[in-house]
């Protein structure tokens, strides 16, 4: 689940700050990005129902999946560690089209995408760091197709796409409705927290066109490119990205709430 919960995270800190929003029953889950696609919210009710049970009230559903994150890809997947402070206090309020808003999408171009970070007080190299989190899991077919069949209405391919690449691809994913939900793996070693992402993106083979167009920018290329040949310091990069991204907007002191039920306010 470590992918899921990194998602998850990601999709609650973008949206209004990291607020557990993401987690309310309604509102964000029926957004786009997450319809059908949000996965992990059973493991934070399961935790979250055995901290009721030995410390009820006290730890925030934020937190919760904050910290399931850190430890998912710590843990499961042989990610960096990174340092959390803890104490964010849960958000009465979820929004659908916030959500639709907030978050950047696999078809936006690369300037949409930086521009929704900077909206978060994030920069560039977050955006080139935290993209770096495709690592891990898959994406569904419906999301890659047009890359692959009908790029930007012409018809074709993409021509940026590797030529082999292109063709297992179109195997996993093809022309055809029923395969929409199919998944295709982020990166060659999808269960395992490594830099091979980078080196794909490198070889024009990165699964998005998100991914792909960090190569299209001199700053961004260049960004990858490094990363491609140090995976530690992609590690590094990435726990102090993690940091600032737990620290977006966040609820303290005796504003919000500590949920009781991660789904629904108190």
């Amino acid at each position: 689940m470590a992918a899921s919960l990194l998602r998850l995270h990601f999709h609650d800190c973008f949206v209004n700050g990291c607020d557990g929003s993401v987690l309310l029953d309604g509102g964000e889950k029926n957004a786009l990005p997450n319809l059908n696609s949000a996965r992990g919210f059973e493991v934070i009710d399961s935790i979250k129902s055995n901290l009721e049970k030995a410390c009820p009230g006290v730890v925030s559903c934020t937190d919760v999946l904050t910290l399931a994150a850190r430890e998912a890809v710590y843990l499961q997947t042989g990610g960096p560690y990174w340092s959390l402070a803890f104490g964010r206090r849960d958000g009465l309020t979820t929004s659908e089209t916030a959500a639709n808003e907030q978050l950047p999408g696999p078809f936006e171009p690369l300037e949409n995408i930086t521009q929704k970070f900077a909206a978060k007080g994030l920069d560039t190299k977050d955006v080139v760091v935290l993209s770096g989190g495709h690592t891990l899991g898959f994406a569904q077919c419906g999301v890659v197709k047009p890359r692959l069949f009908d790029f930007a209405g012409s018809g074709r391919p993409d021509p940026s796409l590797d030529a082999s690449f292109l063709q297992t691809l179109q195997s996993t994913c093809p022309n055809r409705n029923e395969s929409n939900s199919n998944l295709a793996p982020l990166d060659a070693s999808s269960s395992k927290f490594d830099n091979v992402y980078y080196k794909l993106l490198v070889n024009s083979s990165g699964l998005l066109r998100s991914d792909q167009a960090l190569m299209s920018d001199n700053v961004t290329g260049s960004m990858v490119v490094g990363y491609s040949k140090f995976p530690f310091l992609f590690y590094k990069d990435f726990g102090a990205s993690m940091v600032k991204m737990a620290g977006i907007g966040v609820i303290t002191g005796s504003n919000g709430e500590v949920r009781k039920n991660c789904r629904v306010v108190n």
